[in-house]
């Protein structure tokens, strides 16, 4: 059976509008003349000239960059310092390079939610509605991204307040059933963080401070964010592969997330 490989990752590069400003991406390249003079570190006396393409090596792009920069997944570790108080004993959140790799090569489901307005916070409901719409019961290790009005907005100055985003409920209707990876085109799980602001400003409820990231405490879970074009995927029937970097201790890891579409 044939197999069509989609990426689902943005391209990390310049210039690009996919974070605030403080925290942007910022790629350095060097070309193979750039490097030339490098070759006589490894190959004393050797110089460009004497090699058949009288060139060094395009092999040097630096690169300064948080883990969060990109397509990534979110450890346990970035929500809360300790995770599943629902399901016992609190333990230590686990790092990116503790995350279980069977969790990051599973089916995956999309729910279409770009009807929503920017700001809102995804509820329970909202999640069952759509499961019941696309026909689709959830099992444990399910991968479930969710398409937003972000994922079309990247790169636009405005890309940091567009789309939904998933509130404590919604993301512990996915966990309590087994789900361990989510994902979002957003830039962040949780709904904007100038509109969640403003519902602070009004209300002083400071639990609404990333809610569906702190559901973490409850129960441990990673996601993706960042993702790219969602809205090609059919709602299931494809697989997603979204292993991480492996960096020890770390908040999270880019990842090239890749949805596996097997084709009659």
């Amino acid at each position: 059976m044939p197999r069509r490989f989609v990426d689902r990752s943005i391209t990390l590069c310049n210039n690009v509008v996919s974070d605030p400003p403080f925290m942007r991406p910022e790629i350095t390249y060097q070309n193979h003349q750039d490097t030339a003079p490098e070759l006589d570190v490894f190959f004393p006396g050797v110089t460009a000239e004497g090699t058949p393409d009288g060139a060094g090596f395009a092999a040097s792009e630096w690169i300064r960059l948080t883990t969060h920069n990109g397509t990534h997944l979110d450890a346990p570790y970035h929500f809360p310092p300790t995770m599943d108080a629902a399901q016992g004993e609190p333990r230590r959140t686990i790092t990116i390079d503790e995350v279980p790799l069977e969790w990051c090569f599973q089916p995956g489901v999309k729910l279409d939610f770009r009807h929503f307005p920017d700001g809102h916070a995804v509820t329970a409901r909202d999640v069952e509605n759509e499961l019941v719409r696309i026909g689709h019961t959830l099992k444990p290790l399910d991968i479930v991204v969710v398409n937003t009005a972000a994922g079309a907005a990247l790169g636009q100055p405005d890309l940091l307040g567009k789309g939904c985003g998933m509130g404590y409920e919604a993301t512990m209707y996915l966990t309590s059933r087994g789900v361990r990876v989510t994902g979002t085109d957003a830039w962040s799980w949780d709904a904007p963080f100038s509109h969640t602001a403003q519902k602070v400003k009004e209300t002083g409820d400071t639990s609404l401070i990333w809610e569906g990231h702190k559901a973490g405490r409850d129960i441990g879970y990673c996601h993706l964010e960042k993702m790219h074009n969602l809205e090609a995927l059919p709602p299931h029937g494809f697989t997603i592969s979204c292993f991480p970097h492996k960096i020890k201790g770390a908040s999270a890891g880019w990842t090239r997330a890749v949805a596996i579409i097997d084709e009659d």
